[in-house]
């Protein structure tokens, strides 16, 4: 429960570090994901997904901005959020299953993202009552090309943090 729990707060903090450019900002919060789920596989870092959304819930501004609430949750960038979960999980599978190489890391890293951006994409259509294509041109497409760089990046860190942390006996070797 602390490793989750410590996962979550770093999460929380990744999730205040933003980049803004003219587009899109770049956040930590979908980089942290990645990361994590690279790094602690796919029971841990869903497990760290659902605190962290269950912190953010209750009212704890524990996402982008430091903002929190039902009204993030349920708004239009929901989604994203909700995306989270799946994500962490099938980046986290296809490396258990596959192994922790950065070949898979990167391939598993994409997928994670491209989930995140689909789940985004799908909630803004329903929630926005806009089009598909307006929901594909306004929540997919201006978040994918920081969105694979940031999969390259949570894949590259990850396998390295990893390997660091096995080796120093600080990571169960079972993840």
């Amino acid at each position: 429960m602390m490793f989750i729990a410590m996962y979550a707060a770093i999460l929380s903090i990744l999730a205040q570090v933003t980049i803004p450019l003219p587009l899109v900002p770049i956040t930590g919060q979908t980089l942290a994901v990645g990361l994590f789920a690279t790094i602690i596989g796919s029971r841990f870092s869903t497990y760290t997904i659902l605190v962290y959304l269950a912190l953010g819930t209750i009212g704890l501004p524990v996402f982008a901005g430091f903002t929190s609430g039902l009204g993030i949750v349920f708004g239009p960038t929901g989604g994203y959020l909700f995306g989270f979960i799946p994500a962490a999980f099938l980046t986290g599978y296809w490396l258990e299953r596959k192994g922790f190489t950065t070949p898979h890391a990167i391939g598993a890293n994409l997928l994670g993202m491209v989930i995140t951006l689909a789940f985004g994409m799908a909630w803004l259509k329903f929630v926005a009552s806009i089009s598909w294509n307006a929901a594909f041109m306004t929540g997919f497409m201006p978040f994918l090309p920081v969105g694979i760089l940031k999969a390259i990046i949570a894949a590259y860190l990850g396998i390295l943090i990893r390997k660091r942390l096995l080796s120093a006996r600080l990571l169960p070797s079972t993840l």
